[in-house]
């Protein structure tokens, strides 16, 4: 059984069938509000890449990619995990110019991920990329623009509201942002673990842009993994809400500005991940031949379940999940699709 918590007294907000019209009115809404927000233009995404490229996201670099063949061109290729790294080679491809950017609706297969009512093996994600100056490479850019993706949010959030009465038991956020590195929260919260500091500091602050993920900090342990090959760790955060059904921290997005060919040289050492530099990607990064960017996914059913005040995430996507959790949830009334 996946590890889930079970919220007492709970009760979804809308019934089934109104949850599939919000969700529907909420992919619309932030999609539109983000792109007018970034300056960004849809492009279609891959759902898979030739594994010999290196564009696939590696995470943390321990998860099992889903790979198979392709009989006619004699090829493996593998289900992206993200499109981090795509999304850049394709800034370049279609000529994109500073200040514009692109989104593209990700749907991933992340076979390892650890079922529970945040997360499923399913992934779905605006993933978005845009091509900035280098003298954009700062905190205050980076903030600025997760300051603009939490006022989509907001603005989003009041439309739905406005769209299902149901949903007016629900607090509203507010466009207020709290940043902290890493290093800081560790400083705050020395005894607890990663994920124990989250939640201590979010509970009590608010939506969050925790920075500066990926390096080791002064304990000898970073605070989170990260792949050094598209982030700037300097540069980079995850964007965490308050889940008041689970009460608990909760990640809306992961994003940064990404790396430059002197950050790439030093994470990739860093992180002993030195034979990256030899693959298509990763050399024409080296060589400064791509666009400065900055980008990031966003969590579709995350925020659908941010909205809706949902405590499972298996409520707003339809995912695989053993019978065990099926069942309590069912008890728990907690209604999987």
């Amino acid at each position: 059984m996946s590890k889930i918590y079970l919220p007492e007294g709970y009760k979804p907000a809308l019934n089934l069938y109104d949850t599939q019209r919000a969700i529907g009115t909420v992919k619309r809404l932030f999609a539109d509000t983000l792109c007018a927000t970034l300056n960004l233009y849809r492009v279609s995404a891959p759902l898979f890449l030739e594994a010999s490229t290196g564009l696939n996201d590696d995470l943390n670099g321990v998860e099992r990619k889903v790979s198979f063949g392709i009989r006619d061109t004699g090829t493996d290729a593998e289900v992206v995990q993200s499109l981090a790294k795509w999304k850049r080679k394709a800034l370049k491809d279609y000529d994109f110019r500073v200040g514009k950017g692109l989104y593209c609706d990700m749907n991933a297969i992340r076979r390892d991920e650890e079922l529970d009512n945040l997360h499923s093996i399913y992934v779905d994600q605006w993933d978005w990329e845009k091509i900035i100056r280098e003298e954009d490479r700062n905190l205050t850019y980076l903030k600025s623009v997760v300051r603009g993706i939490v006022s989509a949010v907001c603005a989003t959030e009041m439309n739905l509201h406005a769209m299902f009465p149901q949903l007016e038991r629900l607090p509203l956020h507010t466009p207020n942002v709290t940043f902290i590195t890493t290093q800081e929260l560790e400083d705050l919260y020395p005894d607890l673990t990663p994920k124990e500091r989250e939640n201590a500091f979010v509970k009590e602050h608010g939506t969050t842009f925790l920075m500066q993920i990926g390096g080791r900090l002064r304990s000898g342990q970073p605070h989170d993994g990260r792949a050094p090959d598209y982030d700037d760790w300097e540069l980079n955060g995850d964007l965490l809400f308050w889940n008041d059904p689970l009460q608990c921290s909760y990640e809306l997005s992961s994003m940064g500005i990404r790396v430059s060919p002197e950050s790439l040289d030093r994470q990739l050492t860093l992180a002993g991940c030195d034979a990256r530099r030899e693959l298509p990607f990763h050399k024409a990064l080296l060589a400064g031949e791509l666009p400065c960017t900055i980008g990031g996914g966003i969590g579709q059913s995350r925020l659908c379940m941010l909205l809706l005040g949902s405590a499972h995430i298996g409520e707003v996507q339809a995912s695989v999940w053993d019978a065990a959790t099926r069942e309590a949830c069912a008890k728990a009334g907690i209604p999987l699709l």
